[in-house]
């Protein structure tokens, strides 16, 4: 039923899209000024609001004497390369609570398990105003000053080679001075998970050549996940099935985001800046496990409560300055930057057992300490030739630390002494240097064809040293080249095309390569494994925009593709959940979109269709049918004029089979209302968010005779109330602070 709803108003809304609609003059508006005059044209305009779109008519080939007024902006634009950008000022998105929140709203992103990704390209990395940045930057950027976001699915070679796409979230700046704030309160309450709430301030001051800003986010309340898995070894010799329930009962004592950061303009072309942010996340609540294992011994049954006490502090201090260098807009920026994580757990585990109908107790406790410090500098230079060609350069410096300690102490109920597990205790340390250089080239040849080119060199050396399953110690050093190409083709008016050509890497996280142990229960343990390698991939794309629909395919070849299992373990009934290798991957995709906007109306539409298959013959998996994977979205906005906005989303990603496993089809469909009161000084929204609650990761795979079926369930049903104050005597901030951020803080989660 959701799938037909859902395609109904797709289709809806795409055959609608086709009719031309003429924009009607609201207004008159008689005028002296002629062109060539120096006056502005905004002082013939003076009361249209920031959003407002103006077509100027010429009579008489010198008087401008018509305004037209648009009053609902367009959600989307379709770059003629294949970017995506999304307005996010002024729209109903600005009203979502999280960045997090926000990107799983926009067409071709899909976010699960912790990743972001392209529908049709893999995972994304996050850069903030084009520099790089990670996910706990991320999580904490302030949704009231993102201005608009950038989809890129070809990045060029001065974007770190880390990630097969690049989400770049452009933050409102460049204005006058004066003092502008927001504060506003989240109300979430959801019968999966309870209630929480996030309040959120910022606060910028400008005033001659220094300008400050600041923002604080405080979440607070429940929050909720539940996975259901089974395993099934079918072989009568080796017959077991476990039915596991693991079920996250968080309780966010202090999840807190924070930053400071202090700017100074020497001039119209060069400035300096200093922040300091970071993020605190105190996390209690408990963890229940239930395991029921039926074999050729018998039945047996588990219970493990872990009571959570984790605390996790990030910090970071950026230091960037910015030139521009000639009067033709060519520019130098240097940064710099020191990341440090700091996390503790010490958490509390309380077993109970009934084997063979014997009772059994036991209690564990679980303590970790983990620091990552990362240092960072990089410098991006680029030189505007002409009006149609640059050539862009920089270079990159990164050094990571990463250092934990694990402790498992385990006690009998009958005399609660504790004692020290070496199989589950171990140590890591893990440091690494990359050294990056590119340069891309832009220019135009002849009229209707423009070129980019790029190379990206990365040096890689590391270092890892383990006494998990006994000592081991790693030492490596690879060089990798990163070549892109970008043809556009400026056809007509109406009919423009690309062809793109990207080569990228994907590094493994860091806790990826810890093999310490993330206890659920006796038998299911999550462990790192040092012995990942990067991924690899080569992309190609072909794209065609004709009037306003936007067409691609393209196809992406992968290498060692990171991909995660459920292997079996020491003992028989034991599975270790961890990141491997696989051998390779194909990705074939294609992709229509359709966006248009009608007074009232503004409405964004895609449809995908994508085919994968991953091969892989060493870790003893079934292979299974390749099926291909649908994806319908259908974002809506209604505008009642001097009353509310209406918004009604809905996306549906299909039933998938790439060759190892299948994925089940998830969905949501998200029903909003929003009002401005006192001059829209007040925003409030109600949200009512993926109301049938079918946003839900499940599948199955085969591997090692087993065959596993997970199902996870997050907590995306909930109705929301937010309520905004913006404050101030200026509309704009002049703060442009850039993060160098670099791929390495994205691996630090």
């Amino acid at each position: 039923m959701r799938f037909l709803i859902v395609s109904a108003i797709f289709i809806y809304c795409l055959i609608f899209s086709s009719i031309e609609v003429k924009a009607q003059t609201v207004k008159k508006v008689p005028d002296k000024s002629y062109v060539g005059e120096d006056k502005p044209i905004e002082k013939i305009t003076p009361k249209l609001s920031a959003r407002d779109s103006i077509i100027i008519k010429d009579e008489d080939q010198n008087q401008l004497n018509e305004v037209v007024v648009k009053s609902q902006p367009s959600l989307l634009k379709y770059g003629a390369d294949g970017t995506i950008n999304v307005n996010v000022k002024g729209t109903v998105l600005a009203a979502s609570s999280s960045v997090n929140e926000l990107l799983g709203r926009v067409p071709n992103i899909a976010i699960a398990e912790g990743q972001i990704s392209i529908i049709g390209k893999g995972e994304a990395i996050i850069y903030l105003n084009g520099i790089l940045i990670n996910y706990e930057r991320f999580a904490a950027i302030p949704v009231s000053q993102i201005a608009k976001i950038e989809v890129i699915s070809n990045p060029s070679s001065k974007y770190d080679a880390e990630g097969k796409a690049v989400v770049n979230i452009i933050t409102i700046q460049n204005i006058e001075s004066g003092i502008m704030g927001s504060a506003s309160q989240h109300v979430t309450v959801s019968k999966f998970a309870g209630t929480s709430t996030n309040t959120l301030f910022d606060f910028n001051y400008s005033k001659g050549k220094f300008s400050f800003i600041s923002n604080y986010g405080l979440q607070l309340g429940k929050g909720r996940e539940l996975l259901y898995t089974t395993r099934t070894r079918s072989n009568p010799d080796e017959y077991m099935k476990s039915v596991l329930t693991t079920d996250w009962l968080r309780q966010f004592n202090n999840y807190s985001n924070f930053a400071a950061g202090l700017q100074y303009t020497f001039s119209e072309k060069s400035y300096v800046s200093l922040a300091y942010s970071g993020n605190i996340e105190d996390l209690g609540g408990a963890v229940k496990s239930r395991n029921s294992i039926d074999n050729n011994s018998g039945n047996s049954f588990f219970a493990t409560d872990i009571k959570k006490n984790d605390v996790l502090l990030n910090q970071f201090i950026n230091l960037n300055y910015n030139l521009i260098t000639d009067s033709k807009g060519s520019s130098l920026f240097i940064g710099s930057q020191y990341s440090n994580y700091n996390g503790t757990i010490r958490d509390y585990i309380e077993e109970n057992s009934v084997v063979d109908n014997l009772e059994g107790q036991r209690y564990l406790k679980n303590n970790v300490g983990n620091t990552i410090n990362i240092i960072a500098a990089q410098a991006d230079y680029s030189k505007k030739i002409s009006d149609k060609t640059k050539l862009e350069t920089g270079a990159k410096f990164s050094f990571a630390k990463v250092k934990s300690g694990t402790d498992f102490l385990i006690a009998d109920a009958d005399d609660m002494n504790f004692e020290f597990d070496d199989k589950l205790s171990s140590d890591f340390m893990y440091k690494e240097d990359i050294n990056a250089a590119y340069f891309n080239y832009q220019t135009s040849i002849g009229q209707k064809l423009s070129l980019s080119t790029g190379l990206r060199g990365e040096w890689t050396s590391y270092d890892l040293y383990t006494n998990a399953n006994g000592i081991q110690n790693f030492e490596k050093s690879y060089g990798n080249f990163f070549p892109n190409l970008l043809l556009n083709m400026d056809f007509s008016e109406n009919l423009k095309g690309h062809f793109s050509y990207v080569s990228r890497i994907t590094r493994p996280r860091y806790q990826a390569l810890n093999p310490y142990v993330v206890y659920q229960d006796p038998f299911t343990t999550i462990e790192g494994n040092p012995n990942l390698v990067p991924e690899k991939i080569h992309a190609f794309e072909i794209g065609t925009m004709y009037r306003k629909f936007d067409f691609k395919i393209g196809y992406t070849y992968k290498i060692d593709p990171i991909s995660g299992a459920a292997l079996r373990g020491d003992t028989p009934n034991s599975y270790v959940l961890k990141a491997i290798n696989l051998e390779n991957g194909h990705v074939f995709f294609s992709s229509l979109s359709r966006s248009f906007t009608i007074k009232w109306w503004n409405s964004t539409n895609t449809i995908n269709i994508n085919l994968s298959k991953s091969v892989d013959h060493k870790y003893s998996y079934v292979f299974s049918p390749v099926t291909p994977q649908l994806y319908f979205y259908s974002n809506n906005t209604f505008t009642i004029p001097k009353l509310f906005k209406i918004q009604l989303l809905a996306w549906y990603l299909g039933d998938r089979g790439y060759g190892l496993g299948t994925d089940n089809s998830r969905s949501t469909v998200t029903l909003g209302i929003e009002r401005n009161f006192f001059k829209d000084a007040l925003r409030v929204n109600f949200t009512a968010n993926d109301i049938f609650h079918k946003f839900m990761v499940s599948g199955d795979y085969n591997v090692g005779q087993t065959q596993i079926y997970y199902h996870r369930t997050y907590t995306s049903n909930y109705f929301k109330l937010i309520a905004v104050y913006s404050f101030g005597n200026s509309k704009n901030t002049t703060y442009k602070k850039s993060e160098i951020e670099q791929t390495e803080n994205n691996r630090a989660r």
